[in-house]
């Protein structure tokens, strides 16, 4: 019988809150009740955001909601080089290519076609010939992935979702996605799959916001001969008014709710139930 091992992974950029507890427990007691391993990991990739002091607050989070995770803290900053080796592995099968357009300019091209996940590419540099690509190495500039060709080559695929079954992959209309910056050497993307495999993960438990990555995701798994886990994509929990509980929508910092003394066990059995706790809603911090 597999172990079933998940994991809680969240960027460092901000305090957690309610949102954030309500996965972090999914993902624990989908591993505790099956006498498994939860697992965290600090996807702290984003240089420019990711703060030390969020990093110890996440733990300060997770222990006083009483969640506990098994064996070694793992961080993707500490891991660029793991990350290096997949990216040349992809170049290496001609998936790869180097944009050199900047963010606006993408934004200002009127034939920019819109994906699940918003502006797609257009794809701009991916017909520069060999000689250009090497006259123009030296400025700034990203790798993306040349998702028609990187389709073609594994051919039709699927993964599991633990509400929807099984789910036909189709990463084409999220267009050629960046898998590294100057600045980031590795995205998402590349990261999450990567470490995924490394730590043996089985399930996956995160928002439905997520889903459209899943597609993307799988086919990484496929290039790189990757396991593909089971995933299990949640609702995303609400407050009163309907708006999901994100930081730009003011939902309370689970560091906030502790020092007006929030009792961590009543609100831990609400976030089970899929529920608010009564009385914390954005806005209110």
């Amino acid at each position: 019988m597999t172990l079933r091992i998940s994991r809680f992974a969240p960027s460092p950029t901000g305090r957690l809150h309610l949102g954030h507890a309500y996965s972090a427990v999914r993902a624990h007691d989908l591993a505790r009740h099956a006498a498994g391993r939860f697992l965290l990991r600090i996807e702290d990739i984003d240089r420019t955001r990711s703060r030390e002091t969020f990093v110890t607050g996440i733990e300060e989070d997770l222990r006083w909601l009483g969640l506990t995770w098994d064996g070694e803290v793992i961080r993707q900053s500490r891991r660029m080089p793991v990350y290096a080796t997949a990216l040349e592995r992809l170049k290496d099968q001609d998936l790869l290519y180097p944009c050199f357009c900047t963010r606006s300019e993408i934004a200002a091209s009127a034939s920019a076609p819109h994906g699940p996940e918003g502006q797609v590419y257009p794809g701009t540099c991916r017909s520069l010939d060999s000689d250009v690509r090497a006259r123009r190495a030296g400025e700034p500039h990203c790798w993306r992935l040349d998702m028609a060709r990187a389709v073609a080559r594994v051919g039709p695929l699927r993964w599991h979702d633990a509400t929807a079954g099984w789910i036909a992959a189709d990463p084409l209309p999220q267009g050629d996605v960046v898998l590294a910056r100057k600045e980031t050497p590795t995205s998402y993307h590349l990261a999450v799959v990567i470490d995924d495999a490394a730590q043996d993960v089985t399930d996956v438990v995160r928002g439905v916001d997520l889903s459209a990555a899943t597609h993307v995701h799988r086919l990484l798994q496929a290039l790189l001969d990757l396991p593909t886990p089971a995933y299990h994509h949640h609702p995303l929990l609400v407050g009163a008014d309907g708006a999901r509980l994100a930081k730009r929508n003011g939902a309370m910092p689970l560091a906030t709710l502790r020092a007006e003394g929030a009792d961590p066990d009543r609100l831990i059995a609400s976030l089970r139930s899929g529920r608010v706790p009564i009385g914390v809603a954005p806005g209110k911090a």
